[in-house]
């Protein structure tokens, strides 16, 4: 159970993370042509906030589970303490999501709704390749760590 709690809080850390950096690029590279209020920049500040929320639960989570240490209870319970530091500042970045979707789902659906388009999902499947990697290897370096202990 410990080895799976450990991949999955490690996997889930570094493609919030992943996300998160993509979405900032993404801004940086259409900063001339999308405005605060264009649905592309909605979509993004939404998924950044779900992704860093994500990255700071998770990421805090994974922290704890890597930094356990029975043998040094002073070290884990340091780490214990700065998760739940960390926890409302996660909560603030989803509610902000939350927020945001609800607020721009009015206007959303109007503006998808006037100009409706296919998307192919499946077309965009080998861009989890990436993450399917990550996984495989987060999977991989529990086993090693748990398997250590």
């Amino acid at each position: 159970m410990v080895v799976l709690n450990l991949a999955a809080m490690t996997f889930a850390t570094v493609v919030a993370l992943m996300f998160a950096v993509d979405a900032i690029r993404g801004w940086q590279r259409n900063r001339d042509r999308d405005r605060p209020s264009h649905p592309v920049s909605i979509w993004r500040w939404t998924g950044f906030c779900f992704a860093m929320g994500i990255f700071l639960t998770r990421g805090s989570d994974a922290i704890v589970l890597w930094n356990w240490d029975i043998r040094d209870p002073t070290g884990t319970g340091w780490w214990l303490t700065f998760q739940r530091f960390v926890d409302p500042i996660a909560m603030c970045f989803g509610l902000t999501g939350l927020a945001l979707l609800y607020l721009s789902a009015r206007g959303m659906v109007v503006q998808l709704r006037r100009r409706p388009f296919p998307i192919d999902m499946w077309s965009s499947l080998p861009m989890l390749k990436r993450p399917a990697y990550i996984a495989l290897l987060s999977l991989i370096a529990a086993i090693g760590v748990v398997s250590t202990r």
